[in-house]
């Protein structure tokens, strides 16, 4: 035991070197050998590499912090949400030259390498047993890469470990192509040679199935990208990736459909479920268990800390339970008045964003709240639930009246910041935002929450079917091959679980949606709508925008909140005229950001790249920095 505690500790002091851009390992380490001498010690040298799933500067990682800071950044920087104090930084172009950070690190990598030039040599292994870690350590190096690419576009592509005599250290970027080919070509070798040792490594590790998700996810973002930015060679990767989403769609034919009893449970429990390793069309996942590893990612959401919202304009997206859009359903019953904004609308929305209700306070019905008497005012608590309790933990899931951490009831929703007080209450602190419509994804009652403090443990699914589906769904209509029967094995499924009508697709023509971008074919456009609001808050919007080169029309729309009264909020309307913030008139969209196109701003092409910190080109200065960023 103190040997291999030893062993652990030396590894630990020589990942602690990192003196330049790459990371590089010193070469006088004298304790590499000893270091890889079983099976258990591969274990334990590739275990921080799952720290990548929760690593913030992928979007779509979960975080044991503040999700506003990891997957909800991805939704607000793409537009689909924003934020309580921030427009949005691409809108309005603030955003930083860097000098370091900005996802440039190449940690994971040195120590991936490092594993991998370790395989050979360890007679301990079987076969099969080195096949799996070069699988193991093909997927991490694999999936880091791919946010590599995602970001910076070219990038050095290191494959050995590094010393200061090495020449990859202070090499160019390599060609995209390069690398996306590799990726592609390691990601199948894993896939094929990853082989079945759960008994070694435990439940919820790396197999194939999360190597496939890996690809499906992989394949759609570079072909698309390849495609609308028109570099070619995009069929193989759409092959790719339907060939494993066909795959995992067999492996996982059933979605979850919850426990609570709401419409669309299932998709809301996903993010506040104690325990997804049972959960069926969970890949993978992260766990957390009780004063071992614990997040605040629901506590957060109870207080005022938390500063996400939705704006008006992707509320509209929102189809309504006919499956059409508000311009066209007769389902739809307008915007103003808040009840009637959420009536009949996808079920997905009020997981999404907390629905409106209004409770008086006090004993009553329950022990700290009761009905007004008016059934507007009870429509959607009775569509999630009652909160029964009203209490710390509480019960159930996404239950109405709302609460804080302390279990102090909040009596009405919309909580506008701005809001005047009604019924001669002060405007709560808590659960509060400026566009009336406030999201909880990871909203629940049945965690512990106390005072910034770290309690929660529901897991977060890391690759989850779903994802798969929408995958499949929109690589098939760049296939050319999209029609009913794709649609119902993919779109419909998940429309089926949220209590949704059908897709037909023989009914979206020009007219469907109005709204939408005319240069984008309607089918498309509803594939890409369901794909916004199945994953809407899971970080993926910043990087779908950007592979669809449509960056420019979802980030440069002014954000603006609900309808309402000037009687009752302490905040300027819009003047649809002029788009500029009024409190002359007796009603209107709430303003919150001004339009960035008016203000003389609006996204950069550049953007669709990120800035490689110009500290690693004085380094390097053979990197070379994407266009329109400063060298130094």
């Amino acid at each position: 035991m103190k040997k291999y505690i030893f062993t652990i500790l030396i590894i630990l002091a020589i990942i602690a070197c990192n003196d330049d851009f790459l990371e590089k390992y010193p070469r006088t380490s004298l304790t590499e050998e000893n270091a890889f001498e079983t099976y258990d010690n591969f274990k334990a040298f590739m275990f921080p590499c799952y720290g990548m799933f929760t690593n913030t500067t992928i979007a779509t990682s979960v975080t044991n912090g503040y999700a506003q800071n990891a997957q909800y950044r991805g939704d607000v920087n793409a537009g689909y949400l924003t934020t309580r104090y921030n427009y949005n930084p691409y809108a309005f172009q603030t955003i930083q030259n860097v000098s370091s950070g900005n996802g440039w690190d190449f940690g994971y990598i040195r120590r991936i390498n490092m594993m991998l030039s370790h395989i050979d040599g360890c007679e301990a292994l079987t076969q099969q047993e080195k096949d799996h870690w070069r699988s193991v350590g093909y997927f991490f190096h694999s999936f880091w890469y791919m946010e590599l690419v995602n970001r910076f576009g070219d990038v050095p592509w290191v494959t050995k470990v590094l010393d200061e005599a090495s020449p990859e250290a202070f090499g160019p970027r390599d060609d995209r192509k390069m690398v996306t080919d590799s990726i592609l070509t390691r990601l199948k070798w894993a896939e094929e040679h990853i082989g079945n040792f759960e008994s070694k490594d435990g439940k919820n590790t790396i197999n194939q199935s999360a190597i496939q998700a890996a690809l499906s996810r992989f394949a759609l973002r570079e072909g698309t990208w390849r495609k609308y930015h028109e570099l070619g060679d995009y069929d193989k990767y759409f092959t790719e990736c339907a060939r494993v989403s066909e795959i995992l769609m067999d492996k996982y034919p059933t979605l979850y459909n919850g426990t609570d009893g709401q419409p669309a449970a299932g998709y809301g429990e996903m993010w506040t479920t104690e325990d997804l390793s049972q959960v069926p069309g969970i890949i993978l996942y992260k766990e957390y268990k009780e004063a071992i590893l614990t997040h605040n990612n629901c506590h957060v959401e109870h207080t005022s800390s938390h500063i996400v919202e939705m704006p008006q304009h992707t509320v509209d997206m929102y189809l309504c339970k006919d499956g059409k859009t508000i311009y066209h359903s007769p389902l739809y019953d307008g915007d103003k008045d808040i009840y009637s904004t959420f009536r009949n609308r996808d079920p997905r929305m009020y997981h999404t964003i907390m629905p409106p209700y209004r409770v008086k306070s006090g004993k009553g019905d329950y022990p700290t709240w009761s009905f007004t008497g008016n059934p507007a005012d009870r429509e959607y608590i009775d569509i999630m639930g009652i909160n029964s309790s009203c209490s710390n933990p509480g019960i159930g899931m996404k239950r109405l009246p709302a609460q804080n951490w302390g279990a102090s009831l909040l009596a009405y929703i919309p909580n506008l910041q701005n809001g005047i007080p009604a019924q001669g209450t002060n405007a709560a602190a808590y659960i509060a935002c400026r566009s009336g419509y406030y999201v909880w994804k990871n909203y629940d009652q049945w965690e512990t929450n106390f005072n910034n403090e770290a309690l929660n443990t529901s897991d977060k699914p890391v690759f989850k079917i779903e994802e798969v589906l929408l995958n499949y769904a929109e690589c098939k209509w760049e296939q050319g091959q999209f029609n009913q029967s794709i649609a119902n094995i993919t779109i419909n499924k998940l429309r089926e679980r949220a209590d949704m009508a059908p897709m037909i697709v023989a009914e979206i023509d020009d007219n469907f949606d109005p709204e939408r971008d005319q240069t984008v074919d309607p089918v498309l456009w509803e594939i890409r709508r369901e794909r916004m609001i199945e994953l809407m808050g899971e970080g993926f919007g910043f990087d779908d925008v950007r592979r669809w080169k449509k960056a420019p029309w979802y980030i440069n729309r002014q954000q603006l909140g609900m309808w309402i009264q000037q009687s009752k909020v302490q905040e300027s309307l819009w003047d649809e005229t002029t788009h500029l913030p009024t409190k002359s008139k007796a009603e209107g969209y709430i303003y919150l950001w001004a339009d960035p196109l008016i203000e003389g701003k609006g996204w950069l092409d550049k953007y669709y790249f990120y800035q490689v910190p110009t500290n690693e080109i004085v380094l390097n200065p053979a990197l070379k920095q994407n266009p329109g960023y400063p060298e130094y």
